[in-house]
């Protein structure tokens, strides 16, 4: 199960999603939440960066949920993970 000590996240403006990582022991693994996500979570939100990063803030506890059950350690060294809509 992974860990998720560190509470920053960013805003990709060029692709309107939300970074955020996790921590399986010490590796680190890098997962975005996209904006159809943010939205299907939280409708109200606005299409601003301070939208997004409000919503994921509402939401962290079931991104994180959706980010656990995507997670696989993967042998081929790849830890980057897209949270989309279907996920949630």
């Amino acid at each position: 199960m992974l860990n998720f000590p560190n509470p920053s996240r960013s805003f990709d403006a060029a692709k309107n999603r939300v970074r955020f990582w996790g921590h399986d022991g010490a590796l680190e693994i890098s997962f975005v939440v996209e904006a159809d996500a943010l939205k299907q979570l939280c409708p109200e939100m606005s299409n601003v960066e301070a939208g997004f990063l409000k919503a994921f803030d509402a939401t962290r506890a079931r991104i994180h949920e959706v980010a656990n059950k995507a997670y696989v350690r993967a042998s081929d060294g790849t830890y980057a993970y897209i949270l989309a809509a279907e996920d949630f």
